[in-house]
């Protein structure tokens, strides 16, 4: 198959991209859910940009999350509660913090990146509790108070602008992923998973590539903490802590790493039943949220993706 070939849309994305509409007329009752999905789908497919296609195993990737939740809540708190402006200013604080940071994280092998990107949301989470005057420490970010988008569309209790406003930014930033990935650059990043060592020799500038598409990944992860502070008008220190980036990694193994699609479907899944599980267990839904991904890793190599896939070759 020619990159052509591959970066060419299939009849199964546009009917996968169609459920979205879909939902918003089957479950009315539960569209602020299924905002939280799509943030929570955003927020994989940034991890698999690093992750799944470049090879940079991250376990404080709720850092970036966190600076984008607080970009666009301090941005809100002093009044310039635009919602475009403030997924602006969210990409920008997030895309500088993972620039800046790389240099760091690209320094050593595996073990050594996942100490280095652990300590730095730690470092966040410890600096956000101290400087509670500005992010209001565990109690949150108060005055938060977003405007109506574009002026027009204003944010209501049900959900409804909230989950049309997340569905249409994940589609954007999907298609932009989509481009990258079967890129010429995208290509690059995948012969550096596969071997760093070989790719100098083909004229490709690994530590560029790495540090560029690390500060993309940022980059996406700040717009989803800044969609998860404008539709639910609230940010705590949570969005740094280990639970957060723990989660996401879950969510796109769960998936299957190094294929977009995977970070969503891990999402859907995750969060659905997260919602279930702690609906009738309130007390030990972890217990079985984590059976289901031991069950998962042992049976469904690959995730989600892994077997849909191997599922249509058995077919065909």
């Amino acid at each position: 198959m020619t990159r052509r070939d591959a970066s060419r849309w299939h009849p199964a994305e546009y009917a996968f991209w169609a459920l979205p509409i879909v939902a918003y007329f089957v479950f009315p009752d539960h569209l602020a859910l299924l905002a939280q999905i799509a943030i929570a789908a955003l927020f994989a497919v940034s991890l698999d940009l690093i992750l799944g296609y470049a090879g940079i195993v991250s376990l404080g990737h709720a850092a970036f999350f966190g600076i984008g939740a607080y970009a666009a809540g301090l941005l809100a708190q002093a009044g310039w509660g635009d919602p475009v402006l403030g997924l602006a200013c969210a990409t920008l604080a997030a895309a500088v913090t993972g620039f800046a940071t790389s240099f760091l994280v690209l320094r050593g092998a595996d073990l050594t990146r996942l100490m280095v990107t652990l300590g730095v949301a730690s470092m966040l989470y410890v600096l956000a509790n101290k400087l509670t005057d500005i992010t209001g420490g565990l109690d949150g970010l108060q005055g938060v108070e977003m405007k109506p988008i574009f002026g027009q569309f204003a944010f209501d209790l049900y959900g409804k602008t909230a989950y049309v406003y997340c569905t249409i930014i994940l589609f954007v930033m999907f298609w932009i992923a989509r481009r990258v990935v079967h890129s010429p650059f995208g290509l690059s990043l995948q012969g550096i998973r596969q071997n760093a060592v070989r790719m100098p020799a083909l004229g490709t500038p690994v530590n560029a590539r790495l540090v560029a598409v690390y500060t993309l990944g940022a980059a996406y992860a700040g717009i989803a903490g800044a969609l998860l502070t404008q539709t639910t008008q609230f940010v705590s220190i949570d969005v740094f802590s280990f639970s957060r980036s723990a989660e996401v990694l879950l969510i796109l193994v769960l998936g299957g790493i190094g294929s977009l699609y995977g970070g969503i479907l891990g999402a859907v899944v995750f969060m659905t039943v997260h919602e279930y599980l702690s609906g009738i267990d309130p007390l030990y839904w972890q217990f079985w949220l984590g059976l289901l991904l031991i069950v998962v890793v042992l049976f469904a190599r690959g995730g989600i993706m892994g077997t849909l896939r191997l599922a249509s070759k058995v077919r065909a």
